[in-house]
């Protein structure tokens, strides 16, 4: 049975924490926002949408925008400077792509996420990449699953499987009738993780080798 594994990003393969947080920052200060909030309330909401993120921390709707166009402006420029792979995530893609066909589903936008993995040299591993801009729904809705899943040309037949550090990763993929793999590396809480998975690894590179020995099975 062909093998799909589809990666989140953020938490999962890479960490651009800081690249995130100096970017919000950034832009409170340029928009003249007084942000009364700590760098772990920033940290707290990666994962979800920028929009979200926003207004989370007190921007009204009616100017969210304007911060998210603000956020990509700097963070296109400081990106590649300020995110890392995550320890194992190399070995994990690697040994990934020896028996599962690959794709990333993220909420971070598409084109960043592209230059970014070319940056680190692992584009080549990936099918596609499903980014903010390439849905109206992210996740958690299932939107970017099936978006993903219909570029790949994936047949109900196939064992599919997400891996991702959140919630939304795992609420998503169970909205799209797929299994899940959540991974301790990133921003979500364990208790959280095994509320909508029982498959928990505390890496990418375990989660591969679960998804692996499962599938043998």
């Amino acid at each position: 049975m062909q093998k799909i594994i589809l990666f989140d990003l953020d938490g999962t393969l890479i960490d651009s924490t800081d690249a995130i947080v100096s970017t919000f920052h950034h832009t409170f200060e340029k928009l003249d926002f007084d942000f009364k909030g700590t760098d772990e309330d920033i940290k707290a909401l990666i994962g979800y949408p920028l929009d979200i993120m926003y207004q989370d921390l007190g921007i009204s709707q009616e100017i969210v925008w304007d911060y998210v166009e603000a956020y990509k402006d700097r963070y296109k420029i400081i990106s590649k400077q300020q995110t890392e792979l995550l320890d194992f995530a190399r070995e994990a893609i690697e040994l990934a792509g020896t028996f599962a066909r690959l794709s990333i589903v993220t909420t971070k936008t598409g084109l960043y996420s592209e230059q970014l993995l070319e940056h680190m040299n692992i584009m080549q591993h990936f099918e596609h990449v499903t980014g903010r801009e390439h849905v109206e729904n992210p996740k958690p809705h299932p939107e970017p699953i099936h978006r993903t899943l219909d570029l790949m040309k994936i047949k109900n037949t196939c064992d599919i499987w997400m891996i991702g550090d959140t919630e939304l990763d795992l609420i998503a993929a169970n909205s799209a009738g797929i299994n899940s793999v959540g991974v301790l590396c990133g921003y979500g809480a364990e208790e959280t993780l095994k509320e909508h998975t029982p498959y928990i690894a505390k890496n990418p590179l375990d989660a591969v080798k679960l998804i692996k020995e499962i599938s043998q099975s």
